[in-house]
């Protein structure tokens, strides 16, 4: 493989790893309304599962406040109960059109909690990363073996992998940092 494709996989791969953790990261509930809280949430209609946002709209018309509105009345029930289901720890209030979900304050004890799972998210990501980087270091290594890198360009190509890495991680933590300072603002 050619080594310049392959620094361009691993940076691909390591940029997908980040989009996956802020992906998550919007998922952590912070106090503020937000559609992507719920939006992936797996609700059984119709037989099969299918995910909320392709069932409903999903709209935050106050800073506090979600709104559901199912495409199909039909299934109002279905993500009513999937919502209770779920570990928001939210109650959906319904009106028989809608289902509004209120944010409540969150306290200073969930706060804490909801810091530590988002920072074992970051953990989790930096592994990926980690994993991202050895398996570019591994296919170098390998290219050396086959004789079509030198040991000059072998050394060249591991620390261009080790840039990448180390801007990965660094993104890593001003992203936890972000994400931190937003939850435990009251």
């Amino acid at each position: 493989m050619d080594p310049e494709e392959l620094l361009m996989e691993t940076e691909d791969g390591m940029e997908k790893t980040l989009e996956f953790m802020q992906h998550e990261f919007t998922a952590v509930r912070t106090g503020k309304a937000s559609p992507a809280l719920v939006e992936n949430l797996d609700v059984e209609a119709y037989g099969s599962t299918m995910k909320l946002k392709a069932m409903a709209l999903i709209t935050a018309p106050e800073a506090r406040l979600l709104v559901i509105q199912p495409f199909d009345q039909g299934t109002l029930k279905d993500i009513e109960r999937a919502l209770k289901e779920s570990r928001l720890g939210i109650n959906p209030a319904s009106d028989g059109k809608l289902i509004r979900l209120h944010m409540p304050e969150l306290s200073q004890e969930r706060r804490i909690e909801l810091a530590k799972q988002v920072k074992q998210m970051a953990e989790e990501t930096k592994v990926r990363v980690r994993g991202v980087r050895r398996d570019a270091i591994d296919a170098l290594r390998k290219g050396q073996k086959a004789g079509d890198l030198t040991e000059d360009l072998l050394h060249d190509h591991e620390a261009e992998v080790q840039k990448l890495t180390d801007k990965s991680v660094k993104t890593i933590d001003e992203t936890l940092a972000a994400k931190e300072a937003d939850i435990m603002k009251v």
